[in-house]
């Protein structure tokens, strides 16, 4: 079976661990790759939007790279037990027409035994900001 580490139970090492290897993976902008740190029937909430499986995550990936352009994340560990990690964020990006937003949002996350993320509940709220505000 395959695994994808650092595996749970989470200490503080590997949670932070886990946290930056996803930061580093969405800010790759590559939905293929993002979608392999997910079990195949994955569960997503992201915003009102439900997404089950890898085939869906690929596709909600690559059209919200395409609309959120210069997209770039920064995620902080919130909290964690188990196999579950909080994580809190904040990104940037502009639309087509140039506008510049900060998006603030929180994901609870919740991995299997072989350490791919089975459940990934995000709530997120943009906030249109200036480009001289840009802090990412």
């Amino acid at each position: 079976m395959e695994q994808r580490h650092p595996l749970p139970p989470f200490t503080l090492e590997t949670a932070l661990q886990k946290v930056q290897l996803a930061e580093d993976a969405w800010n790759s902008k590559n939905p293929e790759k993002v979608a392999q740190a997910y079990t195949l029937d994955s569960e997503w909430r992201n915003r009102s939007t439900f997404i089950n499986g890898r085939q869906e995550i690929i596709e909600f990936l690559t059209g919200k790279w395409e609309r959120k352009l210069d997209y770039k994340l920064k995620k902080t560990l919130w909290a964690f037990i188990d196999n579950r990690i909080a994580v809190r964020y904040e990104y940037e990006f502009h639309n087509a027409e140039g506008q510049w937003f900060r998006a603030y949002g929180n994901e609870n996350w919740e991995f299997d035994e072989n350490g791919f993320m089975q459940k990934r509940f995000a709530s997120v709220n943009d906030l249109p900001i200036d480009a001289s505000e840009r802090r990412l």
